[in-house]
């Protein structure tokens, strides 16, 4: 699938099916994530990738608005250090996660993560480094079914050349 494609069928996914993602997948997808562009080259993400369903069960009943995560068989987790830019960074690699599951027909949810009440707690969850700081939360899985387009603004109303 070429890049505009792959931009153009992304969606928001809360609904898996029960079927596990081969790890070399999994990995193909955090590579996109790392290659992300990020000020002045920090890198400063770090990627957690959960499988196992007790522990997506007790990330799902943490996040306000991510009990689907209970269904996905899997979650990434993007954590970056504190650094000046590291949502701007993060939210980078969060995108290159989305892209890239979506090259590989895998479904998705971005569930936020910096500065909520459970940022803490899912960050002792997962035992990570204090100085880490929680950018997102994806779900991945197989689509239960046809994922519908949604309506996007038309180039036409959101492009403006020199000026508004």
């Amino acid at each position: 699938m070429d890049a505009m494609e792959t931009l153009k069928k992304r969606r928001a996914v809360r609904s898996y099916q029960d079927k596990e993602i081969d790890k070399k997948i999994l990995e193909g997808i955090i590579d996109a994530g790392r290659l992300a562009p990020s000020a002045d080259n920090i890198q400063p993400w770090e990627f957690v990738v959960v499988t196992k369903k007790q522990t997506l069960r007790r990330i799902a009943n943490l996040c306000d608005y991510g009990s689907f995560i209970v269904d996905a068989a899997a979650c990434v987790v993007v954590f970056c250090k504190d650094t000046k830019h590291y949502l701007e960074d993060g939210s980078a690699a969060t995108e290159n996660v989305l892209l890239a599951a979506t090259s590989f027909g895998i479904g998705s949810c971005w569930v936020a993560g910096d500065r909520k009440q459970y940022a803490e707690d899912i960050r002792k969850l997962l035992k990570a480094p204090e100085k880490l700081k929680l950018v997102s939360i994806i779900s991945l899985g197989y689509p239960a079914g046809e994922v519908e387009p949604r309506d996007k603004r038309s180039l036409p109303a959101v492009l403006h050349w020199e000026e508004f």
